[in-house]
């Protein structure tokens, strides 16, 4: 819940100019709802995609405060971010419903960012893997196309805290994440699914985990609001 619509505007002018000459990886960024429509207008022709933060499941309907997939695709979406921790621990989201939106999604052509992780207490009672395995498989049920779902490993003891996993800590699950969906889909499909690290992501730390061999990118929050996530391009730019 970060910028007006117009402070978004700007910002994307800035992306816009920053991301201009970056190839060879996606960059999407999930602008709120409200500011969707005029940050779409500045991206539309560039290389820079439109997600949005959260979906609901109906088509439309009485189900008020919430957003159709009819009205993101409209708006210029592409992608949509769905199981976020925030929404899973503040606003009660179950995997059921996460499941609902991401067969929802997939239906209609968004492709979603499903997103996964532990808590503190969870890690450290060593349930981490457990976790992982029932959100993955719960969120999943019924998906078949597999390979236009990304998967975000974002441990919730990491997100806004200043905390970050270590490169071996993400890396370990990353490799349980791809396993998982190899022996759910199969070997081309755990090779071909990118699996994303979110949990307090800045220039200082990106390489050291993007290098990892399971983790294929990064889902930024706080830095994603200041010009140190065209930095986090740039390192992208030199692993690949």
């Amino acid at each position: 819940m970060n910028k007006t619509p117009s402070e978004s505007m700007h910002f994307a002018s800035i992306l816009l100019n920053g991301f201009a000459k970056m190839k060879g990886f996606d960059v999407i960024i999930a602008p709120t709802f409200i500011s969707i429509p005029a940050v779409y207008e500045i991206l539309k022709d560039s290389n820079i995609k439109l997600a949005a933060q959260n979906m609901y499941s109906e088509d439309e309907g009485a189900f008020t405060g919430e957003i159709s997939w009819k009205m993101l695709k409209d708006a210029g979406v592409e992608y949509v971010i769905l199981g976020h921790s925030e929404r899973r621990n503040i606003f009660r989201e179950s995997d059921e419903l996460i499941n609902k939106k991401i067969l929802k999604a997939l239906e209609v052509g968004l492709n979603p960012i499903f997103c996964v992780g532990e808590k503190l207490e969870e890690r450290e009672n060593n349930l981490t893997f457990a976790v992982i395995e029932t959100q993955i498989k719960k969120g999943l049920k019924g998906v078949k196309d597999i390979e236009k779902v990304i998967i975000a490993y974002e441990p919730v003891w990491a997100i806004g805290t200043g905390k970050v996993a270590t490169p071996h800590q993400a890396q370990e699950v990353h490799k349980f994440i791809r396993n998982l969906i190899k022996e759910m889909y199969g070997d081309e499909a755990s090779e071909k699914i990118r699996i994303l690290y979110g949990g307090s992501i800045k220039p200082n730390n990106f390489f050291k985990l993007i290098i990892q061999p399971d983790i294929d990118g990064g889902l930024v929050g706080g830095a994603s609001l200041k010009e140190s996530f065209i930095e986090l391009g740039k390192i992208m730019k030199i692993v690949i």
